[in-house]
């Protein structure tokens, strides 16, 4: 079979994808449809959406410190956005999220604008992406980084220079606004390698399509250096948002494994925790949010950061088949666990209402008192009869995208499904295994089986005779 030349390719994809001025007003609409869509839960609520940690991000540029988890860099993004009730913020992370959606159902399932408005209906109504659209939170930014890898890989060569080079600064961005982002997206990028390795080496009996990683893999480098860069500029400090062995540390606990060092270990005049080996919490969270902890007395994560690392590499080194039990748990747990929640209670939210509450002006606190998450405390588990059932449903209908319809799902669509299983899969470890498994952690992610399932519904089939549906992910021959 003939092979056209790369320039030939790339004139093609880019003639085959590019929006005739006609469709231009369409998507235009569509964008804005599915902006509006991604704000309802703010504009139901009467102001953005706030979260226990919202507090903490915020303060980072306002204190000049860095904290446990909390990036300075969005901190300072919704410090920006305060003057305006924070509108400005989660207008733009409904219009990003809302422009990642219209892009892959134009380049990957090359539908038209009215499937991708409908496909927007389906996630505001099925999923929990607009309430993290509409939160003042950066947990919509892992999903954002997923896709944004998956188009620069799978249709690099579709994407307009001003569209790749944003692409990438959105992933860029959402590493440096959450290190648990980093983590996926090295393991996203790494499992991408190996598959383009294993194209590579088939390409004589298997055609396999091969990724180009160029420029995914600059984005994931840009992201790396921006974290610290951006502590630096805003706290003084160049260094990576701490907590990540001190979320460990709290997950050990939780499992017992640090109880058992310190029973083979106590008294050690050397450890100082062994006075508090009776007292430790029984969860992760007590650990390291409530006061009565050991962790408060102890230093917290500044003061107790070096011990903390020192016994949970001791505990690998000793335990490691508990390590490995514990943490296929902890995967296997997070996997099983994506309800939509929403933060109410005064009690969980007290850092975020004692942040509002030293910085908004006073009306502006008064909008905020107001809304209807402080005023009413909504309880949004009845959303769950809807979404864990799509989701589960979703998920089933992605499987079979790379399992079952191997006939009839063009390979893009393909390439979607098994990234977005891959991201489930990876986040699941990353937050079980080095924190804690959460609903919250999960859910930010399942989404992206319901757009994956609307990929599906609405790609073009594939034609008998067409091993190549992708003109921009080539596949490998000689």
């Amino acid at each position: 079979m003939p092979h056209s030349s790369a320039p030939d390719r790339t004139a093609a994809d880019r003639a085959a994808t590019r929006v005739a001025p006609t469709d231009r007003l369409a998507w235009l609409a569509a964008w804005a449809v599915v902006t509006g869509l991604m704000l309802w839960p703010a504009l139901w609520n009467g102001f953005p959406l706030i979260y226990a940690d919202t507090g903490g991000y915020l303060m980072r540029p306002v204190t000049g410190t860095l904290s446990i988890g909390r990036s300075a860099l969005y901190g300072s993004f919704l410090l920006a956005g305060m003057p305006l009730d924070f509108w400005p913020v989660v207008i733009v992370q409904a219009g990003i999220t809302a422009w990642l959606i219209v892009t892959v159902m134009r380049l990957i399932a090359g539908a038209r604008p009215l499937a991708a408005v409908l496909v927007g209906l389906a996630l505001a109504i099925l999923t929990a992406l607009p309430w993290y659209a509409a939160q003042l939170m950066p947990d919509v930014m892992a999903g954002w980084a997923v896709l944004a890898l998956v188009l620069l890989v799978v249709r690099p060569d579709a994407l307009p220079r001003w569209q790749a080079v944003l692409l990438a600064a959105v992933v860029a961005v959402a590493i440096a606004a959450h290190m648990g982002t980093l983590a996926l997206c090295i393991g996203l990028l790494g499992c991408v390698t190996a598959y383009g390795v294993a194209a590579h080496l088939v390409r004589r009996t298997v055609p396999l399509p091969r990724p180009k990683l160029g420029t995914a893999a600059a984005a994931v480098a840009a992201g790396l250096l921006l974290a610290p860069l951006s502590n630096l500029a805003l706290t003084g400090h160049f260094a990576f948002t701490p907590g990540g062995s001190s979320f460990l540390f709290g997950r050990l606990v939780q499992d017992g494994i640090v109880g058992r060092y310190l029973d083979q270990h106590c008294p050690d005049p050397a450890i100082s925790l062994c006075p508090y080996r009776d007292k430790l919490p029984a969860t992760a969270d007590e650990w390291l949010w409530t006061h009565a902890s050991p962790l408060y007395r102890l230093g917290n994560w500044q003061g107790y950061g070096d011990e903390s690392a020192r016994i949970a590499a001791a505990t690998l080194r000793l335990y490691p088949l508990d390590h490995l039990a514990a943490a296929a748990r902890a995967t296997a747990g997070q996997l099983v666990l994506f309800r939509t929640t929403l933060a109410v209670s005064p009690g969980d939210n007290a850092d975020a209402l004692d942040a509002l509450g030293r910085l908004l002006p006073p009306d502006a606190l008064a909008r905020f008192h107001d809304a209807r998450q402080q005023r009413e405390k909504p309880d949004v588990a009845a959303l769950n009869l809807v979404h864990v059932p799509a989701a589960v449903l979703a998920v089933m209908v992605t499987l079979y995208g790379i399992a079952g319809g191997r006939r009839r799902v063009p390979v893009p669509t393909r390439l979607l499904c098994g990234a977005v299983l891959l991201a489930l899969l990876g986040n699941a470890a990353v937050c079980g295994v080095f924190s804690n498994p959460n609903d919250r952690y999960q859910s930010r992610l399942i989404w992206l089986a319901v757009l994956a399932a609307g990929v599906m519904l609405s790609a073009r089939p594939r034609e008998s005779g067409d091993p190549d549906a992708n003109p921009g992910f080539p596949l490998a021959r000689e």
